[in-house]
């Protein structure tokens, strides 16, 4: 039988010494063939995830030829698909509090697959919004899910490196999706490329076999499920919001804000500033952007493993720092239009700019309670996902009064003030025991099975 991990790891040792990899990827060492097998699923899942809901955005000019669409059009089926997300996040970590992790990944899963996969078949804009509305729902659950079971199965000392590592496969289905998109889609006529780009969307369904249903949920989790069986308890979606969780609730969903509101404010608009306000094409600007990604990944990794060490707090707070002041050299530092020192400077951007986003998983895993987690989990994040939106929107209508690069530096600082504000008022959980409610104040309300 062919043996990925141990190719994956000669190939490792042939780049770099023995001993300091050894080191580095203790966790993966130390973990049981369940909790690889699931990480491996989970990372898996969340690049193609990020690929197909990034690839969209990628295919803009091609959809808008094939289908007879405007551009306003385009733009909001990419809004509605992020709102979809959100929503759709939010139900999926409480259908995976109530009914299991593994089984409810298994459906997200299937459910994002399915939809990408049916998004070629659309005819025209109609179409394609509800297929790409449907198939937001299942992309705005799976990672949230998959971190949470991950999150509760891997060795508390190395939850980040773990989680963060999985994160990084979103730089990895950015870099994915610019190859479908371009040169992929580039090899058939120009009105089934597009459609056989979303034809593969298919692939990850096949992640599904990988997940054992029950078997492959947390012990915490099934004691927690096994409680609340014998005691007729049953905690409503909206059970975050109770007066013991509510602050937690509220602090994270503002974490999350911060970070995703930053990046969008900057990234989202790298392009045109960097061919409005330093004279480059836009073929040269949207390789300096896949430069920034290639950047994240190893921001992503990098945070991983420093989040364990230095703990939550401070890894937000080092990160949010260098975000601002790599931003701020790459949007006025006098590079004109250098070409390569514009894309060695987006390289270290990119690293900051994405690795933010790598203690996500971890924290709010180690933050709310097993009967609670999927739920919160997913609200918090997708509520930054969705509140970002008003980031995006707010750059153009302030930069009327100023430069475009003003206003995308100052959308981010906002962003990183609220991720300041709320890593001072949330507790240090690095390397904590996962815990249950009852461990909590038990004054949260639950609705009792008939």
């Amino acid at each position: 039988m062919f043996d990925f991990e141990r190719v994956l790891w000669d190939a490792a040792t042939r780049m770099g010494g023995e001993q300091q990899l050894m080191a580095m990827f203790d966790w993966y060492r130390e973990a049981n063939r369940k909790t690889r097998r699931i990480f491996w699923t989970c990372s898996a899942g969340w690049a193609m995830d990020m690929a197909d809901s990034v690839v969209y955005s990628y295919m803009i000019p091609i959809l808008v030829t094939a289908l007879g669409m405007t551009l306003v059009e385009a733009g909001f089926i990419a809004s509605s698909n992020f709102f979809a997300a959100a929503i759709g996040g939010w139900i999926g970590g409480w259908l995976c509090d109530r009914y299991g992790r593994a089984r409810i990944l298994q459906l997200t899963i299937l459910w994002f697959s399915f939809f990408s996969f049916a998004s070629g078949f659309a005819q025209n804009y109609e179409q394609l919004l509800v297929l790409r509305i449907l198939q937001g729902f299942g992309f705005g659950a799976e990672w949230a899910v998959g971190a949470v079971l991950l999150g509760e199965v891997i060795n508390p000392k190395h939850r980040g490196k773990a989680l963060g590592t999985v994160h990084s496969g979103a730089a990895i289905g950015s870099g994915i999706a610019a190859l479908l998109a371009g040169p992929f889609a580039a090899l058939f006529p120009e009105d089934l490329g597009w459609r056989i780009v979303f034809w593969s969307g298919i692939l990850p369904a096949f992640l599904i076999f990988l997940i054992r249903r029950d078997a492959d949920d947390s012990e915490i989790f099934k004691k927690a499920a096994k409680r609340a069986k014998e005691t007729g308890q049953r905690h409503s979606i909206g059970a975050i919001f109770k007066p013991n969780m509510l602050r937690t609730t509220s602090l994270a969903a503002l974490l999350s804000l911060g970070v995703q509101g930053a990046a969008y404010s900057i990234s989202n608009y790298l392009t045109a500033f960097l061919s409005l306000e330093r004279g480059l094409s836009i073929s040269v600007a949207g390789v300096l952007v896949m430069i920034n990604s290639a950047g994240g990944f190893f921001g992503f990794l990098t945070n991983a493993y420093v989040s364990d060490a230095v703990g939550r707090q401070m890894v937000f707070r080092l990160f949010g720092a260098g975000f601002v002041i790599t931003s701020l050299f790459y949007l006025y530092a006098p590079l004109g239009d250098n070409v390569y020192a514009l894309g060695a400077t987006g390289l270290i951007y990119g690293f900051f700019q994405f690795g933010m986003y790598a203690s996500f998983g971890a924290y709010f895993t180690e933050l709310f309670p097993t009967e609670l987690r999927g739920t919160g989990q997913a609200f918090a994040y997708n509520f930054g996902r969705a509140g970002s939106a008003a980031f995006v929107s707010l750059v153009p209508i302030v930069a009327l009064t100023m430069d475009l690069s003003t206003a995308m530096v100052l959308l981010g600082i906002v962003g990183i003030a609220f991720v300041a504000i709320a890593t001072l008022l949330l507790p240090e959980t690095a390397g904590r025991e996962l815990h249950d409610l009852e461990e909590e104040s038990p004054n949260v309300e639950v609705l009792r099975a008939p």
